[in-house]
């Protein structure tokens, strides 16, 4: 191309001589050639960087190792590690698995819980920025709770948080951010509720999955936003392959044109596909949690780039699962750690495990990276 140019710039020199004599040699040296033609490459493509983090899970242990005197906690303590890891990401999402309802209600733990301020404050100083709502624990302490989440505490935050409201309107607002040239949002649903009611008429305290409901807020965003993703709480608990309804609200998400479906619940990690261009995360397990059992213990966090190309158009590229692993000793001493970091006096045989987890994640799209150890 440039040889072309080039020549072509060496025509049109001659031309421009030929038809103004030599005499005009001194003006036609000092001729731009780059005003009348110059080549132009494809603009390029605005990118977003992101990672996805499962359910911080705070049960009562957890509270108590964070405890540090009157009705104060620190969780920082427990994830310096995921803040350096996730620090380069743009966004960066987690599951509020547990309300933070106040502590005027107390805190509690499973099967009601309610967790200290602290933990979601720890959470947003790590960087993350997105944060679900919505989950079969949302109704957990009632609406007292969910008013206290929804009008004290998130609204003073910088983050986005989808799936639960104080109000009709609130929930039907169309919530939108930008950045880096591209325009995203998060809706939240749960498909799942412990058999708790919001109460005919409060419904906006929950977003619960309807279809209907889903598609028309998917249509009434859209308009609005480059890139729609959809937080997931569904699926069967421990259960390590999606079930059939897992399966169908993913292919009818997909077809609504949703980029991303991130899924929680099952508390154990399930696969990650591509269902035509619609990246689907079944269930990234645990972030923290005192659940026993290493298949509880083992979280997944996944990475993924969101490309906006020059005819706005959004791909998900560089999809990549990053291994966690919750540590405790007697329920104590809880730290989360990339399995970047680990050993075998952390988490014996955790080579084998990094194996059995990146088969998990892979199981129907062989195509997806998992990070290695080194």
């Amino acid at each position: 191309m440039r040889k072309f140019l080039a020549s072509l710039k060496g025509l049109l020199l001659c031309l421009v001589i030929l038809s103004t004599g030599c005499q005009n040699q001194e003006v036609i040296e000092d001729y731009n050639f780059k005003d009348d033609f110059e080549y132009k490459t494809s603009e390029p493509s605005n990118r977003l960087s992101m990672i996805t983090a499962g359910d911080a899970l705070i049960h009562s242990s957890v509270y108590q190792d964070a405890f540090i005197s009157g009705d104060s906690y620190d969780f920082k303590k427990m994830i310096p590690s995921i803040k350096n890891m996730i620090s380069s990401y743009d966004l960066k999402y987690y599951n509020q698995e547990t309300i933070i309802g106040g502590k005027d209600l107390g805190v509690s733990t499973y099967p009601c819980f309610n967790s200290p301020d602290e933990i979601a404050d720890a959470m947003l100083d790590a960087g993350f920025n997105i944060v679900s709502l919505a989950n079969n624990h949302t109704l957990d302490r009632g609406e007292k709770a969910i008013l206290y989440s929804t009008q004290k505490y998130w609204p003073t935050k910088e983050a986005m948080v989808a799936g639960s409201y104080d109000s009709f309107a609130n929930r039907d607002k169309i919530q939108v951010k930008e950045m880096n040239g591209i325009k995203y949002t998060l809706l939240s649903y749960t498909t799942t509720t412990n058999g708790l009611k919001t109460g005919a008429g409060k419904e906006y305290l929950l977003n619960v999955y309807d279809k209907e409901q889903v598609k028309a807020d998917i249509e009434r965003v859209r308009p609005y936003t480059d890139v729609i993703m959809v937080a997931m709480h569904w699926g069967e608990e421990y259960t390590a392959t999606p079930v059939n309804n897992q399966k169908e609200i993913a292919k009818y998400l997909a077809d609504l044109g949703v980029n991303v479906v991130i899924g929680t619940h099952p508390h154990v990690i399930e696969p990650v596909e591509f269902i035509g261009d619609t990246l689907v995360i079944y269930s990234l397990g645990n972030f923290i949690s005192a659940q026993i059992g290493i298949d509880r213990l083992v979280g997944d966090m996944v990475s993924y780039d969101i490309v906006k190309e020059p005819d706005n158009s959004i791909k998900i590229e560089n999809v990549k699962a990053h291994l966690i692993y919750t540590y405790y000793n007697n329920f104590r001493n809880y730290y989360v750690y990339p399995f970047t970091e680990l050993n075998d006096s952390i988490l014996p045989n955790y080579l084998s495990l990094y194996d059995k987890y990146s088969d998990i994640i892979k199981m129907y799209d062989d195509t997806i990276e998992v990070a290695p150890l080194a």
